[in-house]
């Protein structure tokens, strides 16, 4: 029996249907990169101190009662804290001046009347309007953290949900999840409620990337497969991201950026009558003709001639498979012999990859004093980081790839502190390599995931491979609160997770100028490939160029 990309060889690898296919899918990701980073702007805390109310108090005091901090660096004042109203009204009543007695013996209390913020920046942010600052600080990173944990669950059982319903309607499912949930954020009347709304929003975000990733996967072949998975997906995430601090310096409310926001969601809808389902999950379940049908159109569109039967035989092998895969579940990934090392291994590097790749995205706001330019540089170097991922793709092994990325990311991570305090460019300059290089890892990461697993269980085992990846990036935001204890140990523990896991990768399977495995036992054979010592006088044979299904 032939394989799906023989079967279907007569529609060629670029015709009207894989372009159009390819660039809509691409457009259905550009909002994930808007979403992302958002809170980079909206939590982003200004400028602040306690605010005075209108009583009897001279300019003078006014101007001083907020107390001067010493410390390293430039004097400022405190951002939460003054001296006792009540004193100072006193002493200004008495006829004295700041400079009549010694401030330092004043006591201080916290800001009883809420704060001010400055405006240079920003007209409000969540951080402003909900006070989270001082003594609520620590809400700032748990927003953060909500957030993730949501995108943690939503790649969860998104994933499961697409191997059950389908790619197609989960796909869209979570596109009107993240448009909705993104709108009604706006009307959050409590940090409580934002949170709340935010991990909604989080459930679709990279949910309906995933999707996306697979979907394109499952429908292309050969090397178009390859430029949509590693550059076409990761192109319509920059652009996202790209597009983000040009909008939001326009948009200086944190309101008006999700109104913004929100807009481009809505203009997906109608893909649904222009993006199929896709005809391998639609083979796994046992539905030939919906596939063929499928192909057919494909074929109307590209102007060539489909033969009679395309799918030959797929109906009682394929409901073999549709059967088999019912047993196949998220545990599964490590309860089943041939899934467990894999899945394993694959696990950790992608838990590195996604705590690396974020921690640096949303530290970038410390790298200059205009966030909007901190993180337009942030998103400019994944351009190259992904056209480096492309072809790494397309002539290097995929191990080799990411154990590169892994390593060359690393390197640059332990230098950063070796650079004098003087030399801010040249550190900057490093942390920059650094994501540059893990960026590129990150998305040879996802095409990668795609393509080890069969396709009973492909979209299941990206979105848990992703959901476990996201916990990572749960534990960034607290991970760079280190660096008031020591501001290298971030850089320091990323860059030995690295390396551990470059090591690591070395144990996992090939798939190099491999097909797609649709069987366990196409996965198995796979995987016996890379390890010499499990092979059996079976396992000594080449591979067919074409995969045949298990019996």
């Amino acid at each position: 029996m032939k394989g799906y990309a023989e079967s279907i060889r007569f529609l060629g690898q670029w015709g009207r249907f894989q372009r159009v296919i390819f660039f809509l899918l691409c457009i259905t990701i550009i909002p994930n990169g808007f979403g992302a980073f958002t809170l980079v702007f909206l939590a982003d805390t200004p400028e602040h101190r306690c605010r005075i109310p209108e009583v009897n108090l001279t300019d003078e005091w006014r101007g001083a009662i907020i107390p001067e901090l010493v410390g390293e660096g430039t004097p400022k004042r405190s951002s939460c804290s003054r001296y006792r109203l009540d004193v100072v009204r006193n002493l200004s009543a008495q006829g004295l001046g700041p400079g009549d007695v010694n401030l330092t013996s004043l006591e201080q209390e916290r800001c009883k009347d809420g704060f001010f913020y400055s405006t240079d920046i920003y007209t409000s942010t969540i951080v402003s309007e909900f006070d989270l600052v001082c003594e609520n600080k620590w809400k700032q990173p748990l927003t953060n953290t909500v957030f993730f944990l949501g995108i943690l669950v939503g790649s969860f059982f998104s994933g499961q949900l697409s191997d059950r319903f389908g790619r197609k309607p989960v796909l869209f499912a979570t596109v009107a999840l993240q448009t909705i949930s993104t709108f009604l954020k706006i009307f959050s009347v409590s940090w409580a409620m934002f949170t709340v709304v935010l991990f909604i929003n989080g459930l679709g975000q990279m949910s309906n990337y995933v999707s996306a990733l697979v979907l394109g996967s499952e429908i292309l072949t050969g090397n178009v497969r390859i430029l949509y998975s590693s550059l076409g997906t990761c192109f319509g995430f920059a652009l996202g991201y790209i597009l983000l601090p040009l909008v939001a310096y326009f948009m200086r409310s944190w309101k008006s950026l999700l109104i913004a926001l929100t807009i481009p969601g809505l203009f997906l809808f109608p893909l649904w009558w222009f993006i199929p389902e896709s005809p391998r999950y639609l083979l796994s379940q046992g539905k030939v003709e919906e596939a063929e049908a499928i192909m057919r159109k494909a074929a109307r569109w590209n102007n060539v001639s489909a033969p009679g039967v395309i799918f030959t035989d797929y109906t009682v092998s394929q409901t073999k498979e549709a059967q088999l895969q019912e047993q196949f579940r998220a545990v599964d990934l490590f309860r089943h012999r041939a899934f467990r090392l894999t899945s394993s291994l694959l696990f950790l590097v992608a838990f590195t990859l996604i705590a690396t790749y974020f921690g640096l995205c949303f530290n970038t706001a410390n790298l200059h004093a205009d966030p909007y330019i901190s993180c337009l540089i942030s998103a400019v170097v994944e351009i190259p980081a992904y056209i480096m991922a492309w072809l790494g793709l397309f002539y290097l092994p995929r191990q080799l790839s990411v154990i590169g990325s892994l390593v060359l990311g690393a390197l640059p991570l332990f230098f950063i502190q070796l650079v004098p305090e003087e030399w801010p460019a040249v550190a900057i300059t490093l942390e920059m390599v650094g994501k540059l290089f893990i960026t590129a890892g990150t998305s040879l990461l996802f095409s990668y995931s795609a393509e080890l697993y069969p396709t009973s269980l492909r979209n299941t085992a990206t979105g848990v491979c992703n959901s476990v990846a996201r916990l990572g990036s749960c534990i960034t935001p607290f991970l760079f609160e280190l660096r008031h204890v020591d501001k290298f140990l971030p850089y320091i523990i990323l860059g030995t997770l690295s390396m551990v896991s470059a090591a690591a990768t070395l144990f996992l399977p090939e798939t190099y100028g491999r097909p797609l495995p649709d069987t366990v036992e196409q996965m198995a054979r796979r995987k016996s490939i890379n390890f010499p010592c499990r092979r059996t006088k079976t396992h000594r044979s080449h591979a067919p160029p074409n995969w045949t299904t298990a019996a």
